[in-house]
């Protein structure tokens, strides 16, 4: 029995489909399982990092687990599901973190992960971290200003990112997940090229045959965006700002062969995902 956390979201619940489809036991764990769409054989149970009970019995029987948690600032939640992951028995742990963890030039975000990793690395379990680059699926924040007929805002100029198809990421997890020598390695999984913004607008805009134009913003009209559009208080703003510089400096320009190597395949690129997805973006 395989438990997911975070099954609900957008990698979370690849990796169940992804498993189900392997014919593999699952059980996928989220705050409201109503939200689940879950294949006909998969388990859905409630649980949250807040009540340590719901997580208990959510890992009876476990013998794996997806490690996934909301981004943000690190409350112990990760180091207390490993912990409880280890008194149930489990042997096997795969942690979702993110490119440039431990990097202080990223900014606060580079830390959200450092003692998640570190307590699966200490668990005694046989484990696997995963840290991808930026999602393709990201873009889909664009859609309020593309429905507006407005620009989409680039907060990163000219810095690229190796960005990565969310289902790649998701397919890296199930093997390491099912399959042998993945334990005591850490992944980098990036895209096969490194894109910036405009670049990214420049594919969609061919896939969708429809222009799709970017505007650059400064510093100052990014923290507004942020606290306006996104509803970031200046907390959270002000890391973003910092995350943002590392991108546009271009620090997270970073491709690996770590999907090659794991999947025996090339990873898909920004315009595979782009054709596959069109339809979200109201192109069919």
């Amino acid at each position: 029995m395989i438990l997911v956390t975070g099954a609900t979201g957008t990698i979370g619940s690849d990796v169940v489909r992804q498993l189900a489809g392997r014919g593999a036991k699952v059980r996928a764990l989220t705050r409201d399982p109503a939200r689940a769409r879950a294949d006909a054989g998969v388990e859905v149970v409630r649980g949250d990092y807040g009540d340590p009970a719901s997580l208990d019995a959510a890992l009876a029987g476990v013998t794996a687990v997806f490690l996934l948690r909301p981004p943000g600032p690190d409350e112990g939640q990760d180091a207390a599901l490993v912990a409880a992951a280890r008194a149930a028995g489990a042997d096997r742990v795969v942690k979702l973190s993110a490119i440039a963890t431990g990097d202080p030039d990223s900014g606060p975000s580079g830390s959200w992960h450092v003692a998640g990793e570190r307590a699966v690395r200490d668990s005694g379990l046989a484990w696997t971290v995963l840290r991808p680059s930026s999602f393709a699926s990201n873009t889909l924040t664009w859609l309020p200003a593309l429905r507006a007929g407005e620009p989409v805002p680039n907060m990163t100029g000219d810095g690229a990112s190796g960005v990565i198809d969310p289902r790649d990421i998701a397919a890296v997890a199930v093997r390491a997940l099912l399959d042998d020598g993945h334990a005591g390695r850490t992944y980098t999984l990036t895209g096969p090229e490194a894109i910036s913004v405009p670049g990214q607008a420049a594919v969609l805009a061919e896939v969708l045959h429809r222009p799709v134009p970017t505007r650059d913003l400064s510093p100052d009209q990014s923290r507004d965006f942020l606290r306006t559009a996104w509803g970031m208080d200046e907390t959270r703003a002000e890391s973003a700002l910092t995350g943002l510089a590392f991108v546009r400096a271009g620090g997270n320009a970073v491709l690996t062969e770590d999907v090659t190597e794991v999947l025996g395949r090339p990873p898909r690129t920004f315009r595979a995902w782009a054709a596959d997805n069109k339809g979200l973006f109201g192109t069919g």
